[in-house]
């Protein structure tokens, strides 16, 4: 048994790390009957002076209402996360996911001061743009990230306009705006950042 547990390797850190602490506050806030995921891995308007404020920013992306958003979204995060992290490293990828859970969840409370954002959705949706753009040359637009662009982005404008799903669609066009901007950044100044 031990032969076979030396030979799993723990090959994307901050895809597999992230995975695992979205689990983590999953389960804990089935426990809690959601006092966690409400305290910690949701955002929404509240006071400037509440520490809880600052930590939902990022902990927001962490968060989800039950197995099936989890899922929805972990089985997308793990199948490009592994990919992005390889191509831009562990440290730059972290920071992507970090500016895009902190642009989104600014976005959303100020646009939407009645409502509570949670999950990793707006983070899938940079990566999915992101990973559309990996093989980009300098100067030169891939054809994979236009389309993504028009299939996913202009589905959900489409689909978003005037419903109130209980989705964020706002977020997803906000990752895939980030997504589409890092794919258009110089990696050196990403790392920068």
């Amino acid at each position: 048994m031990k032969k076979r547990l030396e030979k799993l390797q723990y090959n994307s850190p901050v895809t597999l790390t992230f995975a695992l602490i979205s689990f983590a506050s999953l389960i804990l806030g089935m426990l809690t009957n959601g006092f966690t995921t409400r305290l910690f891995f949701s955002i929404y308007r509240s006071s400037l002076m509440s520490p809880f404020s600052y930590i939902r920013l990022f902990g927001h992306m962490l968060g989800h209402a039950d197995w099936g958003h989890f899922s929805g979204n972990m089985v997308l995060f793990l199948v490009l996360g592994p990919m992005l992290e390889e191509k831009y490293g562990s440290k730059t990828f972290l920071k992507m996911i970090l500016i895009t859970s902190l642009v989104s969840g600014m976005v959303y409370i100020l646009l939407y001061p009645n409502h509570i954002l949670l999950g990793a959705s707006g983070i899938v949706f940079m990566m999915i743009v992101l990973s559309s753009a990996a093989g980009m040359e300098e100067g030169k637009i891939p054809l994979t990230l236009l389309l993504v662009v028009i299939i996913y982005l202009g589905g959900e404008i489409v689909n978003g306009i005037g419903r109130s799903d209980g989705i964020a669609h706002a977020v997803h066009i906000l990752g895939g705006i980030c997504g589409a901007g890092f794919g258009m950044l110089d990696v050196r100044k990403i790392k920068k950042l």
